[in-house]
């Protein structure tokens, strides 16, 4: 393992928390960011330690270009290069398309999709120097196939997949991989009444999915035996987009 750290953007809960747990088992020190969650973040890192990990939370609006900056100042101080970077702050704002408001979808897509951007952009230099480098960007089924009331988010995440291609490429002679999870309807704050839908029907499972269920394949994205892996998404949903 390379000497560096992980950063899981919105990781106070979910599925980014249970990534900083997963990741944290494989023996990487791990920063948990959060925006607003500090008791949720600060949980997760104490639960990282009592299992034998380092984890530090770390408050930063991902979306604040500058505080980017001091997020990753605050975890290289603290562990070292960031090497594995692990995309999954996020947001929604529903409501089918006549009805969206500009700001609804601004937030949306600055949350999903430039933040990640953004993000991303400041990790790569050191991975490149350091010629190991794993990007996992949270992406969605969503991104995929359709849900009505979701245009935004939907846009989001299939331009999350777009830039996840792309960087792929860009980088790849570089030792570093970059890649996307789709989740499908995965129980979660996040996800609260998608399910009310008539999705969960539609999934062949017939069941959610669980946030560790989607930790273990970032966790395999991130972990040298997904060396030869990389601009691709995998889908964990239950078979909802077979």
């Amino acid at each position: 393992m390379a000497e560096g750290c992980a950063l899981v953007t919105g990781s106070a809960r979910g599925i980014g928390a249970a990534s900083a747990m997963a990741l944290a088992e494989s023996g990487w020190p791990v920063a948990i960011n959060y925006r607003s969650d500090a008791g949720g973040a600060e949980g997760v890192a104490e639960a990282i330690g009592a299992a034998g990990g380092e984890a530090v939370a770390i408050q930063a609006d991902v979306c604040d270009p500058d505080a980017v900056g001091e997020l990753f100042r605050a975890a290289e101080e603290r562990f070292g290069p960031v090497l594995v970077l692990i995309n999954n702050a996020g947001m929604r704002a529903d409501g089918l398309a006549p009805q969206l408001g500009d700001d609804e979808w601004e937030r949306v897509l600055e949350t999903n999709l430039s933040a990640a951007f953004r993000v991303t952009r400041r990790a790569l230099k050191p991975m490149i120097r350091a010629r190991f480098g794993r990007v996992v960007n949270i992406a969605s089924v969503v991104g995929l196939r359709a849900n009505a009331g979701q245009a935004n988010y939907a846009a989001s995440k299939a331009g999350l997949i777009g830039f996840t291609k792309t960087v792929a490429v860009e980088v790849a002679r570089r030792g570093v991989t970059v890649n996307a999870v789709a989740p499908g309807f995965v129980e979660t704050q996040l996800t609260d009444g998608v399910g009310n839908n008539g999705l969960l029907e539609s999934i062949p499972a017939r069941r959610p999915g669980t946030a560790e269920e989607i930790a273990s394949c970032v966790r395999f994205l991130a972990s040298e035996d997904a060396s030869y892996v990389t601009g691709t998404t995998l889908t964990v949903d239950g078979g909802l987009s077979a």
